[in-house]
């Protein structure tokens, strides 16, 4: 759990690593050949991601979230970390739900700039069991963030991201964009004593820090949000904290030092009944129960 911050960081140093894509060769074709030529497929033009709707938190990263079935007046909900909480890390199994809360949030505009303070009444839900989430309720809706300060919610995919697919990682606590790929998925993340499910893998040009745990990973493609950052092997250890390992189905185990990870937040999505409820009884909800 390297990415939520402790202590005082003296500077932070960003490492700007440049890539040069590689463009397949094309044959080319005779002067007087009569066969078309075939236009390459258009690609999907990427979603503008800016800072709107993230949020910082004391120690952490954070965005107010909705899913495609929230509703304008139905209290607005911030997403972080399992391991962000105010009151420390949640134990190998334990599953929080409301819990009083009366934490505060920074809300950033697009450029990053600090609009207004967010306020939570509770703790929805937080575990990190299978996942490293937390999912904070607050004392507005949407429809009043929206009026009073232009801002909207973002929105998580209900569906399973894909590997390849361009994303970008948005810190609020450090007003930083990471730019990289999901390299693929892992079938269990092992970090002291926490397990995560199908976590997403970075392409190494996403080399988060502290305090951007809690970051919303977001699709360039269609803007929203797929997973939660949360973590990355710092000194190449196996299966210690700040040292994730991946396993595989067979056990395998696989160190990938300076790789970092996220939990992916689709599984989110079936969890939320009207009103922008936790209900872990609805229907396709996997997320761990109490």
């Amino acid at each position: 759990m390297k990415k939520s911050y402790a202590g005082a960081l003296g500077a932070v140093c960003a490492l700007l690593l440049a890539t040069a894509g590689a463009v397949p060769a094309v044959a080319a074709q005779p002067s007087d050949s009569k066969a078309p030529v075939k236009a390459a497929p258009a690609q999907p033009a990427a979603k503008a991601v800016n800072f709107a709707g993230t949020v910082a938190l004391s120690n952490c990263s954070g965005s107010v979230i909705r899913t495609p079935d929230s509703q304008p007046n139905d209290p607005a909900l911030v997403l972080s970390n399992g391991h962000c909480l105010e009151s420390g890390f949640p134990a190998a199994g334990e599953v929080i739900t409301d819990q009083p809360s009366s934490r505060s949030f920074s809300l950033l505009n697009a450029s990053g700039s600090k609009v207004a303070t967010l306020r939570a009444t509770k703790v929805s839900y937080a575990t990190m069991t299978d996942t490293d989430i937390s999912i904070y309720q607050l004392n507005t809706t949407y429809a009043q963030i929206q009026s009073s300060y232009g801002i909207s919610a973002l929105t998580l995919n209900d569906a399973h991201p894909t590997q390849g697919s361009a994303i970008k990682v948005v810190s609020g606590y450090w007003k930083r964009t990471y730019s990289c790929n999901v390299d693929g998925f892992v079938y269990r993340l092992k970090e002291g004593d926490w397990t995560w499910k199908d976590s997403v893998r970075y392409t190494s040009s996403c080399n988060t820090i502290g305090g951007t745990s809690g970051s919303p990973v977001i699709d360039t493609t269609t803007g929203k949000v797929v997973a939660v950052n949360n973590t990355g092997n710092e000194d190449g250890e196996q299966c210690t904290e700040n040292n994730p390992c991946e396993v595989d189905e067979n056990g395998n185990v696989t160190v990938r030092q300076g790789i970092n990870y996220a939990e992916q937040t689709y599984i989110i999505v079936p969890c939320i009944g009207a009103g922008n409820k936790i209900d872990l009884s609805r229907a396709g909800c996997t997320l761990p129960k109490p």
